[in-house]
């Protein structure tokens, strides 16, 4: 079945930011919104890695093709099947969300890629993808993969509280925007609870989930903490507007980083998307989804989520506006300055 996918022409694909989604049950928009926010905002070439069921491979690639060209020129994409090449396929499948714990084995099955962002489907990019990609230059000589803590405050975060397994930190890490150097995971060799040698990536991943699977409440990202609460060198912690979910807003603000620079990446988890819970962040989803590729940013994105936004203000994530407007309002700037300066530059000649 993998030989099925299109490789990319190896010149542009070693060029692109690769961004990779798995996409299972009823999915399909939500992914599709995701990766319109990538568009919209990125700067350099992006290379679409979408795991999915059988039965949505006719979907993406029917969807993606009604993209205008202006927009399908910025991005190649690969679409595989659901597959796990180590422990029961049924028993991975079924951990926590359909299909999620297809993130575990991206190391595995993309054997040419170097380094790579993963997403939920329930992520929205505010700004380009090449400002978290920068991140990766950051890494010291032990880090493998990045994420943000799954809380900022110990006492009202759900691993402080209720885990039952090791995980990372005071607070835990959460998986759902995940930057990985793919190249090193492969070829580190991981300090684990089962045995004194280390053991690769491929290795570790059965055994430890067959040892703590009756501990584990949110699947795949519980056996990322366990992992990396053994190995914390090999992590990078970057602050939560990379990852900015409900929970930040919905207890009072406690992301300090999204009050100061805004809201970088939003993950809408909760289903907060599509019921009425967490009006500020359906906002965002439905502008996004219902933006006309070639129109005006400010006039058919940005002005719209202003208005949608003044109906939220009694809430509690509605109550801090410029929080998710900042970076969106900063990227939208940047695109429309670019946009004249080349202008400019074909229409002047100095």
């Amino acid at each position: 079945k993998l030989g099925e996918q299109k490789h990319a022409k190896e010149p542009s694909s070693s060029q692109c930011m690769h961004l990779a989604v798995v996409a299972c049950g009823d999915r399909l928009e939500e992914t599709l919104i995701m990766l319109k926010s990538a568009i919209l905002f990125s700067n350099r070439r992006l290379c679409f890695h979408i795991f999915a069921e059988d039965s949505l491979k006719p979907e993406f690639e029917k969807k993606l093709k009604e993209w205008p060209s202006s927009y399908t020129k910025k991005f190649e994409h690969n679409i595989y099947p659901i597959t796990f090449s180590v422990g029961n396929a049924q028993e991975w499948k079924k951990l926590f969300k359909p299909c999620a714990a297809q993130r575990l084995f991206l190391p595995v099955i993309l054997k040419d890629v170097d380094s790579l962002l993963y997403v939920d489907t329930d992520v929205l990019f505010l700004r380009p993808i090449d400002d978290i990609w920068h991140i990766l230059k950051e890494f010291n000589s032990t880090q493998l993969a990045a994420m943000a803590p799954e809380h900022e405050i110990p006492k009202i975060g759900w691993y402080s509280r209720f885990a039952r397994h090791p995980y990372y930190g005071t607070t835990g890490v959460n998986s759902g925007v995940m930057l990985m150097n793919l190249t090193r995971i492969r070829s580190t060799h991981f300090k684990n609870s089962m045995i004194p040698s280390g053991l690769t990536w491929e290795e570790m991943l059965y055994p430890l989930y067959q040892k703590y699977k009756n501990y584990i409440t949110w699947g795949d990202q519980d056996l990322l903490n366990i992992i990396f609460s053994f190995n914390p060198e090999c992590l990078y912690v970057f602050p939560c507007q990379w990852n900015y979910r409900p929970d930040h807003c919905m207890y009072g603000s406690n992301c300090k980083g999204a009050e100061e620079e805004g809201v970088s990446i939003l993950h809408g988890n909760r289903g907060v998307y599509h019921d009425d819970k967490q009006p500020t962040f359906k906002a965002l989803y439905e502008v996004i989804r219902d933006f006309p590729f070639e129109d005006n940013l400010f006039q058919s994105l940005y002005y719209p989520l202003q208005s949608k936004f003044l109906d939220t203000v009694h809430t509690l994530c509605g109550r801090i506006p410029q929080v998710f407007l900042k970076q969106i309002e900063k990227t939208m700037k940047k695109v429309y300055e670019n946009r004249v300066i080349v202008y400019l530059g074909a229409n002047h000649r100095y």
